[in-house]
């Protein structure tokens, strides 16, 4: 079962008042911003504006993970029921990991952005979608994994006792998920950062949205080969990341280790929340204070809800049949608006795929087999380093804990970041293009792996290793009998991440500028990035994400899908 008793009070608290200073500093920002309710042509490239940019950064990253966080708890539930709900929300969630960020823009252009009129507004909520579309199918994804691979005794003594419903979301499905969610989320913040840039940056054709923030301000920075106010934006990101680790993360990894299998009790030893420990005490002066604003107005709707003439009282079984009456026609609306949606698209689809096709659809098939090539190519790289630095932090915890702030560190720096040092050092010296977007690449991939991988290791019980090590096993062995196949679901849906963090970063790694000049390699990232960029062609985006989502598919159905089944089965943690 899982171990210690957890005190979740101190995490609380330490969490409030970290969000209520977040919430103060947002009023002083939107306070002294004058010009907050317009939309900039260009971001000023000035160091004295970044404390303004990282904030704004800083919330639309927030407000995406808060809305991520929700759905991927919903929906990877939800998918790990299995039967229907398994066989449409999986290859859904494939389908939508596979979709770089710039091919969500003509979505965030035209529903947000025209629901607002073309304000601020809504070009704030086309970011935040944006985002939130870097972050969430891996938590998702992450949800689904741990829920799926829920010993059955844990199951089955928990339904023995009648739990079900409420308390079995409460007691075993949330408490399983969360190591994998804390560790995904980090990683779902190291997304967000990675692709802040495109996110913060809305251009479709003639259609360009810049919104002031660390991505827009780094962006302006690489495109004029300013290098000190490149290094300025990096060197905020840095310190911003730094900051997270250390009051956010840190302390959740501490607290996700109370979740870990055990097959015996450990110690009740209360450990460390670093920064939260010195937050925790603002957390109860937050809470009144909030209770002191909240509560009179509620008490007020209360009494005036009470004052209304009730009708009739309805018996158990009414109350039964009205409940499921209101679920019917919960579910019946929610049924009908996707339909409504599906047909929507799907008519929309045809009216795009009925226009003449440009010349540059031939290209497309092509394209798509060099991408593929990168792709593997980057992905065995990642596998190469990051499967074995997760076993070697499986056996040392200093190391783990070492591992992982500088993975999340080095992968949340932007790929514009990099871009100095693949042009200078690859592109000029070595002269190959080729080599610079595989390297590009491994930077939006190689994380997804290394991430899972850790949150896989972490989750192997102390009891299982301490085993292998009575019995006298070496250190090759314990990785090969043990280590490996406990990590196998992990790797798989690391592995799923990562293609779709790749195929991702491909919009940043064939097709990128630098110091006005253009550096671009045949692929179907480049195709979209052009025509997402330059020509604003609906036709040649819809075609470029069809035929990347029909890959995507395809190696999903053929290769992750039957592994990912096999693993879960296989290398379950049982008793």
């Amino acid at each position: 079962m899982f171990g210690t008793k957890i005190n979740p009070r101190r995490l609380v608290n330490g969490t409030l008042s970290f969000l209520a200073l977040a919430a103060i500093i947002a009023l002083f920002f939107a306070y002294r911003s004058h010009a907050q309710h317009l939309i900039p042509h260009s971001v000023p490239i000035s160091i004295r504006h970044l404390p303004y940019y990282a904030f704004c950064s800083f919330y639309r990253m927030l407000a995406a993970y808060i809305i991520a966080l929700v759905f991927s708890i919903i929906y990877g539930m939800a998918a790990a029921r299995g039967g229907l709900y398994e066989r449409i929300l999986i290859p859904a969630i494939d389908i939508a990991q596979s979709v770089p960020v710039v091919g969500f823009f003509p979505a965030a252009v035209y529903f947000f952005v025209a629901l607002a009129h073309g304000s601020r507004l809504g070009v704030e909520m086309a970011a935040v979608f944006l985002i939130f579309t870097s972050q969430a199918w891996n938590m998702a994804l992450g949800v689904y994994e741990a829920v799926k691979t829920i010993p059955d005794d844990s199951r089955d003594a928990l339904e023995s006792f009648g739990g079900r419903g409420w308390l079995k979301f409460k007691r075993l499905l949330l408490p399983a998920s969360v190591p994998k969610l804390v560790y995904n989320s980090i990683l779902s913040w190291v997304a967000g950062w990675y692709f802040l840039i495109a996110c913060e940056i809305i251009t479709v054709g003639p259609a360009s949205y810049r919104l002031p923030g660390l991505g827009s301000f780094l962006w302006e920075a690489a495109e004029k080969g300013r290098s000190f106010d490149l290094a300025a934006g990096l060197l905020a990101l840095l310190a911003i990341i730094v900051a997270m680790d250390m009051i956010v993360w840190q302390p959740l990894s501490t607290w996700a280790e109370k979740f870990k299998y055990e097959f015996a009790a450990s110690s009740g030893a209360v450990q460390s929340l670093g920064m939260f420990d010195a937050l925790s005490g603002v957390g109860p002066a937050v809470t009144r204070a909030l209770r002191s604003v909240l509560v009179p107005p509620i008490r007020l709707i209360g009494r005036t809800l009470n004052a209304i003439p009730r009708g009739p009282q309805l018996t158990p079984e009414q109350s039964r049949r009205a409940g499921a009456i209101v679920r019917t026609l919960v579910i019946s609306a929610i049924v009908i608006f996707m339909l409504w949606a599906l047909a929507r698209g799907f008519l929309a689809l045809v009216r795009t795929l009925s226009q003449p096709w440009p010349s540059d659809a031939k290209q497309i098939p092509e394209a798509i087999v060099f991408s593929t090539i990168r792709m593997t190519i980057a992905y065995a790289i990642s596998l190469a380093w990051t499967v074995p630095c997760a076993l070697a932090a499986s056996e040392s915890p200093r190391f783990n804990r070492i591992l992982s702030p500088i993975a999340e560190i080095v992968g949340s720096m932007p790929a514009t970041a990099l871009f100095p040092i693949i042009v200078i050092f690859v592109i000029e010296f070595i002269g190959g293009m080729n080599l610079a977007s595989i390297l590009l690449i491994l930077t939006g991939m190689q994380w997804y792996l290394l991430f899972n991988l850790l949150a896989g290791i972490n989750q192997v019980p102390e009891d299982l290793k301490e085993a292998a090590r009575a019995f006298g096993l070496s250190r090759f062995h314990r990785c090969r009998k043990l280590i490996l196949p406990a990590v196998t679901p992990s790797l798989i849906t690391g592995s799923i991440t990562a293609w779709g963090g790749g195929w991702n970063a491909l919009i940043l790694s064939e097709y990128f500028v630098y110091k006005s000049q253009t550096y671009q390699v045949l692929g179907i990232g480049s195709l979209l990035d052009a025509a997402t960029y330059k020509s604003g062609n609906g036709v040649m985006i819809l075609l470029s994400l069809l035929s990347m989502i029909a890959v995507v598919l395809l190696l999903n159905r053929l290769m992750w899908r039957p592994l990912y089944n096999l693993a879960t089965e296989r290398y379950r943690l049982d008793y």
